[in-house]
């Protein structure tokens, strides 16, 4: 029988779980490997959380730091997300309708791939690292682990899978957090009739942010995902009806 083993803690406001599977899953060294990941995402909150009022983006929005002055990874996230913004036309932006900056759309990803590195260290551990339904994983023993894709109408119902191996899984919509996100092209509310759409590529921050801008884009959605090779989407509307890009691999999806 394949060991495996789980751990779950609540950072940045929502679950994250590591889910292990091999001969190493139940190892000291793996567990540590998971406590260095918990910890690298809880001091990304610190740093980044527009909701700490001792966050980097908390005293730059009070004037309180320059740039010149935030610690040089708060200047690598502002450089990515500038990044991002010109990948998606726009359609994904840090910087807020009226002023202020938010890297909210990036760090979640950003944080999770980059405390992953914690993991690739265990050799031979298969893992699925999931935060707050984004999803990471790599197996070495290419024994695929299977990611839902949640029912946006019901979060307790998963409506289809994807089976991936190596790679990430991102999806952005109402869902969690309600009418959330603005185009910040014309600085208002995104209105759509699609519920959500999820990402499927090689990076979880990258699957991110072309989730997110997807979703701002409305009908044009899939053509996002072209932004950048290896990206697949799948789309949720208010009926329930699913659409998925040429190469997103369908699994079962549930009736009704």
């Amino acid at each position: 029988m394949v060991s495996r083993r789980s751990w779950v803690e609540q950072i940045m406001g929502l679950p994250v779980s590591v889910l292990a599977r091999g001969e190493e899953a139940e190892s000291a060294r793996a567990d540590a490997a998971v406590r260095d990941v918990f910890a690298d995402l809880v001091e990304a909150d610190r740093m980044f959380s527009p909701y700490k009022i001792d966050s980097a983006v908390s005293r730059l929005a009070r004037g309180e730091l320059s740039w010149d002055e935030v610690d040089p990874v708060v200047r690598e996230v502002g450089e990515r997300c500038v990044r991002a913004r010109d990948l998606t036309g726009g359609l994904f932006d840090a910087e807020l309708p009226g002023g202020g900056w938010d890297p909210s759309g990036l760090v979640k990803g950003w944080a999770v791939e980059r405390a992953a590195e914690r993991l690739r260290e265990v050799p031979d551990l298969d893992w699925c690292l999931n935060a707050g339904g984004d999803v990471l994983v790599l197996c070495p023993s290419s024994l695929p682990f299977t990611v839902g894709i949640q029912d946006p109408r019901d979060p307790g119902r998963v409506v289809t899978s994807v089976a991936r191996s190596d790679g990430a899984v991102a999806t952005s919509g109402t869902a969690a957090r309600g009418a959330h996100l603005y185009d910040l092209r014309t600085g208002d509310p995104v209105d759509t009739r699609w519920l959500s759409v999820s990402v499927s590529g090689p990076s979880l921050e990258y699957a991110d942010v072309l989730a997110t801008a997807a979703f701002v884009a409305g009908e044009e959605w899939p053509g996002v995902l072209a932004a950048l090779p290896g990206y697949e989407g799948l789309g949720i509307l208010a009926d329930g009806n699913l659409f998925a890009t040429a190469g997103w691999p369908l699994g079962e999806v549930a009736a009704g």
